[in-house]
């Protein structure tokens, strides 16, 4: 049982981390179960200090997630149309990867600019509250692939940590 908790965790860590680019999966929160799988196994000893903090750590990026383009946008003054735009580029990113992963970067920019003219924004307005809602896009992905990719580290770290009781045939 121990080794099907540790290979769930495991993939949720790699979805997490998936997670962190695409809007539909909470990046941090998903890694955080793979946490918690490591942890339920009995190789593993109960830690519920670091399942809290890294639980608190994974709710506030995720709620960050959603306060940081909107805060991006405003301050460059956009609207909702060019935080709309921003989500869509990005599905268009991801199911028509012509672009690879500079598409990732071009295509919510583009969408939060075709939302703000469609908002009725001149160009100028646009650009700006386009290139706002696209750095607090940016800001909001980064943040979620390096609490991921920290917390895979840490998954490997426990279960290297616990390896003799996770694998006992292979030790």
């Amino acid at each position: 049982m121990d080794i099907v908790l540790l290979i769930l965790g495991f993939l949720l860590m790699l979805l997490g981390i998936l997670g962190s680019f695409l809007p539909v999966l909470p990046g941090p929160p998903v890694s955080w179960i793979g946490l918690l799988l490591l942890v339920l196994t009995k190789a593993v000893p109960d830690d519920w200090w670091f399942l809290g903090i890294t639980l608190v750590v994974a709710l506030l990026v995720f709620a960050m997630d959603y306060v940081i383009p909107a805060v991006g946008t405003r301050k460059f003054g956009g609207s909702k149309a060019g935080m709309i735009g921003t989500t869509i580029g990005l599905v268009v990113a991801i199911v028509f990867p012509i672009l690879g992963i500079f598409g990732i970067i071009i295509w919510p920019f583009i969408g939060a600019l075709v939302g703000e003219l469609a908002n009725k924004a001149d160009q100028k307005t646009a650009l700006k509250a386009a290139l706002g809602s696209f750095i607090g896009f940016l800001t909001g992905t980064f943040l979620k692939f390096v609490v991921a990719v920290i917390y895979l580290g840490l998954f490997v770290s426990k279960a290297w940590e616990y390896k003799a009781s996770l694998f006992p045939y292979f030790s």
